[in-house]
């Protein structure tokens, strides 16, 4: 757990320290002197008695009480001076800058052990190793630059990555981003991502704590603790912003079902995300643009109006935003003839709202106090002004900021000329503001944070499911794929409508099977995974005399067991699947089924559990939901039936956390009902 000595230390020792500022040492100790750190400031360094200007002890167990150590010294001195620290010098935050521990070898990772079993031993807390660092309003504990402006309402910044961190503060920085703090985990042998947003949710504070949050996230160590923090400080009016490094799926096992081929472990990542509520993004610039939005009031609706000066940037920024989902919406009427007069002859008032090059800020304070009280349908605008450099902008950019105090709806700046009107920019980030220097990069930012869901419900409400019968099965089954009477059992047990059925092993019994479940029938291979791939599927067998013929062909496909016999159903071939992910617990997929999910691979994962809302959000972010939905004449799905399958599958692994993956693949889903018509399901405990 972190501990106030971490967060307000009121003497600092910088173990290691310098008069090179090219070594971490000397650097972490110039940030903290340059950035007024208020404390009592000590240096161990076994050659000098004075390190720039600070009293400089030859020896840890020379120092005085201290708070917190900063330790730049070789990974093979750092347990002895961390015992001392710990256990002699009451000091209770320790942040190791150096490297060598368990990222490099077997004997790194025994001083890494060893460091950590002393600091929780004695109820510190530790940074890294690995690590460039810790800096906040109080102090700069950090051996790299920039060193952002930190203000109290600025953006909490955890990275487990300490040269991406400082890359994506040269992202942020430029375009007014403050910070309220930066937490480097590097190795996170003891403290990781989860645990920095434990201690902010934990001592979240709705008056004084900042909203913004901003994640670089290289692995995921226990995605329940970080579920629970993310969800409960959006739930308090935070906003999250993220990157999870390592999306490809190149790494990726084989998997022997539809469900556990589709369902990696950055689908897993995607759901986690989504089920916290937090806007994932796959690049620097995309998180920077990200937070700085949550800079600026948030978004309450999805009709914006593009003022510019300059049609080429309106025009893509309106691509941007309609492509994916927001509205630029036309402005007309008695109110827009009135705004136009305002203008020069040539303007446009239409949405784009263009008040051309030659425009005033005057005529852009018209504009924004239209947008702001006559055009009811604007939620927010966009402002894009930049300058050929002829001239200073500094009266539209005073302009803009006190138009975005005035007004109640969001104001976001496109400052697209950041060489010609730099000291104007800088003049306006000086008074607080952020600006954005890309109107698509933007405008794909706005979407993206416009379409992701808020944090799933504290309480998920599951149907119910039969419990026993359940555990009755799973205890009687042994590894791998279960029978399909096990399979049934379970299907039934989870009240998931299924087909009637039979399974049979002689061409007697398929005969009469058939005939009992009314012709005609489809008969496939009970064994092999691809049935239709080795000829084991037959559809519309309609007499007992063909029942039998096909049976003794299909029985001596290579690895059939039996033959399953179901009546021949019509409706919409859907998916609904489960797989076991390593320390996420299970994805949930849904989708459209058969050879669709092959082909087109459009399902949408969730981790379980999931209540039927959370299932028909799945179902409705399906590319081919107007499938689902009836195109052309076509009936629609039952969609309230096909969301509570999704549900009891996930109730059902809950129940049978030993399932591995399952596929019901296809269910057939009509106006009236959706039925499974083949599952497989594999435990593995």
């Amino acid at each position: 757990m972190i501990t106030n000595e971490l967060i307000n230390p009121k003497s600092i020792a910088v173990i290691g320290g310098s008069d090179d500022i090219q070594k971490p040492g000397g650097k972490v100790l110039k940030n903290l002197i340059d950035h007024h750190f208020k404390g009592n400031l000590f240096v161990v360094n076994p050659k000098s008695d004075e390190v720039q200007g600070i009293k400089s002890f030859r020896d840890v167990a020379d120092l005085p009480q201290v708070d917190l150590a900063i330790l730049a010294i070789a990974a093979k001195f750092c347990p002895q001076a961390v015992d001392i620290l710990a256990t002699q010098k009451g000091t209770k935050a320790f942040i190791i800058l150096s490297a060598g521990f368990h990222e490099e070898s077997e004997e790194g990772a025994k001083l890494e052990k060893q460091i950590v079993d002393t600091i929780t031993h004695t109820g510190g807390c530790l940074i890294g190793p690995n690590c460039i660092g810790v800096m906040n309003t109080n102090y700069a504990g950090v051996f790299t630059t920039p060193i952002p402006k930190f203000t109290p309402n600025g953006v909490d910044f955890i990275s487990g990555s300490g040269a991406t961190a400082v890359f994506i503060m040269e992202s942020s920085i430029p375009r007014g981003l403050t910070f309220n703090s930066v937490y480097s985990v590097g190795n996170s042998a003891q403290i990781g991502v989860e645990e920095v947003l434990e201690y902010l949710d934990i001592n979240f504070d709705p008056q004084n704590s900042s909203r913004v949050k901003m994640l670089y996230i290289e692995s995921i160590n226990n995605p329940k603790k970080f579920l629970q923090h993310a969800q409960s400080l959006i739930r308090k009016g935070c906003r999250i912003a993220a990157i999870k490094a390592g999306s490809s799926s190149a790494g990726s096992r084989a998997a022997s079902s539809h469900t556990g081929a589709l369902a990696s472990s950055d689908v897993a990542v995607d759901a986690l995300f989504r089920k916290a509520g937090i806007v994932r993004c796959y690049g620097r610039d995309e998180l920077a643009t990200v937070a700085s939005i949550f800079m600026h009031p948030e978004l309450q609706g999805k009709n914006i109006a593009v003022i510019t000066h300059a049609g080429g940037p309106a025009v893509m920024l309106t691509d941007a935003l309609s492509n994916n989902g927001l509205e630029v919406p036309p402005i007309d009427g008695p109110k827009a003839q009135q705004l136009l007069t305002k203008l020069f002859p040539g303007s446009s008032v239409a949405n784009p709202i263009d008040f051309l090059a030659t425009g005033t800020a005057e005529q852009l304070g018209y504009i924004i106090d239209a947008c702001e009280n006559d055009f009811h349908n604007i939620d927010a605008m966009v402002v894009i002004f930049g300058s050929p450099g002829l001239f200073p902008v500094y009266d539209v950019y005073d302009l803009l900021d006190q138009k975005m105090k005035e007004c109640r709806k969001p104001i976001f700046p496109v400052l697209t000329s950041v060489m010609n009107v730099k000291d104007e920019i800088e003049h306006f980030i000086a008074k607080g503001r952020i600006f954005f220097p890309d109107e698509v990069a933007l405008g794909n930012s706005l979407t993206k944070i416009y379409h992701t869901p808020k944090p799933a419900p504290e309480k998920t409400v599951l149907p119910k499911i039969n419990e026993k019968v359940i555990r009755e099965v799973i205890g009687n089954s042994s590894n791998g794929y279960l029978t399909p009477d096990a399979v049934q059992q379970l299907l039934d047990a989870a009240g998931i409508p299924r087909a009637g059925e039979a399974v049979v092993t002689t061409a007697n019994d398929a005969a009469i099977a058939a005939e009992k479940l009314g012709f005609p029938v489809v008969m496939k291979v009970v064994g092999p995974v691809h049935k239709s791939d080795v000829g084991g599927v037959v559809l519309n067998v309609k007499n007992s005399e063909t029942a039998r013929k096909e049976f003794e062909r299909m029985i001596k496909i290579n690895g059939t067991t039996a033959i399953l016999i179901q009546p021949m159903l019509k409706g919409v071939e859907l998916f609904v699947g489960a797989k076991r992910e390593d320390k996420f617990g299970h994805l949930v997929l849904c989708g459209l089924g058969g050879i669709f999910i092959e082909v087109l691979k459009d399902v949408k994962a969730a981790l379980a559990p999931i209540d039927t809302n959370e299932a028909i959000n799945l179902i409705q972010g399906l590319k081919g939901y107007g499938i689902v939905k009836g195109v052309r004449g076509q009936e629609p799905v039952n969609e309230q039936t096909f969301a509570e399958i999704v549900s009891r599958v996930s109730a059902l692994v809950s129940v049978a956390p030993e399932i591995f993956e399952m596929d019901i693949n296809p269910l057939l889903g009509t106006k009236d009902k959706v039925v499974a018509v083949d599952a497989r399901i594999r435990i593995e405990r």
